[in-house]
């Protein structure tokens, strides 16, 4: 078996965007997944009816059911492929900053340690592969609250002359401000992604991803945000909003879209490469404004409430600007707006 693409978190979101996408350009697919969603956010947050079409539609799907945490298993995996693994897509995490708080040593060694296990692991077994790895814009922490925010009807907005307008870029730091533990794991990943890229001369990209969505996403209340909350209009059950009167805002990149990315990088890979990464300005709303949407597509009136609390460290508005991306790889456009992937979410909760 050659020209295999290695994904971590196989089962979730973009881990099975990217097993269906890479195995369509004629990758073999090694799976490594264990179902951890379920442990972190119960039996709605199960990736196994996932894995389980995967397994039946993917002939080149190889699963291995492996904690990445666990160096030893993992070892034996890239053993067992060594330089045949062309392409790394570590999409694996512990997803949830609230969660974090309640098992923090948890959080960090999933995120944190299991990155590095398998950074390692590709430096001494297939030291050529791309590196590919999906970060989170809460790596900014609570530093886009200092923006200059404007409180309109619907959302929380920025002045049309202001250099983030068209969205957040690489520039803004990662330090001293408050990230939530997991956004700090997340950092810690971020940065040594970004260390083997340059220390080493390895291919790694770090994908700072906004609001990362599809109709396979196995959404729960506390990761999943559009995906569950089309599941409570859906079925009735109350929807919980934190703060912010539900005018804070997200851009939401379609999984597909994100993966593209994922194989534009893959065709001409850069050491160690940050982009960040979401649907952008056209593609952004606030709680509210997804909630009319969800609203609009499903004919049903959302029962919701609004909580005064707002998460801690969280976002009031994050737009992800992508020219950093676009300037690189051209080629890549988007191909699903944010209607057509909430109609796409609509269909598979029905």
């Amino acid at each position: 078996m050659n020209n295999i693409a290695l994904i971590t978190g196989s089962a979730g979101l973009i881990g099975s965007e990217s097993v269906r996408f890479f195995a369509d350009k004629g990758f073999n697919i090694v799976g490594i997944d264990n179902d951890m969603r379920q442990y972190f956010f119960g039996e709605e947050g199960s990736t196994a009816w996932n894995l389980k079409i995967l397994q039946e539609e993917i002939p080149a799907y190889t699963h291995k059911p492996v904690d990445i945490r666990n160096h030893a298993d993992l070892e034996n995996i890239f053993k067992e492929y060594g330089a045949d693994i062309s392409v790394i897509i570590h999409t694996a995490a512990q997803p949830s900053h609230d969660w974090a708080a309640r098992e923090p040593f948890v959080d960090f060694e999933i995120n944190a340690n299991g990155t590095l296990n398998l950074l390692e692991l590709t430096r001494l077994h297939c030291p050529k592969a791309a590196f590919i790895f999906t970060s989170t814009n809460k790596v900014y922490g609570d530093l886009p609250n200092s923006l200059p925010l404007i409180e309109t009807d619907t959302r929380w907005e920025i002045e049309q002359d202001h250099a983030f307008w068209d969205g957040i870029d690489e520039t803004m730091s990662i330090d001293q401000s408050k990230h939530s533990l997991f956004g700090a794991s997340k950092v810690a990943a971020d940065v040594l992604v970004q260390e083997y890229g340059r220390y080493f001369d390895m291919n790694t990209v770090c994908f700072r991803g906004g609001c990362l969505t599809g109709p396979n996403h196995s959404g729960a209340q506390l990761h999943g945000f559009l995906s569950y909350l089309m599941k409570c209009c859906i079925t009735g059950k109350e929807y919980t909003i934190f703060g912010y009167k539900g005018k804070q805002v997200r851009d939401n990149i379609h999984s597909y879209d994100m993966v593209n990315a994922f194989y534009h990088y893959v065709q001409s890979p850069k050491s160690s490469a940050v982009y960040n990464m979401g649907g952008g300005r056209d593609n952004s709303c606030s709680v509210l404004e997804a909630i009319s949407l969800c609203e609009e597509i499903s004919g049903k009136k959302m029962n919701y409430s609004v909580s005064d609390q707002n998460r801690s460290g969280d976002h009031i508005w994050y737009i992800s600007s992508l020219k950093a991306f676009e300037r690189d790889y051209s080629a890549w456009q988007q191909k699903y707006s944010l209607k057509d992937t909430c109609q796409q979410i609509y269909e598979s909760c029905r």
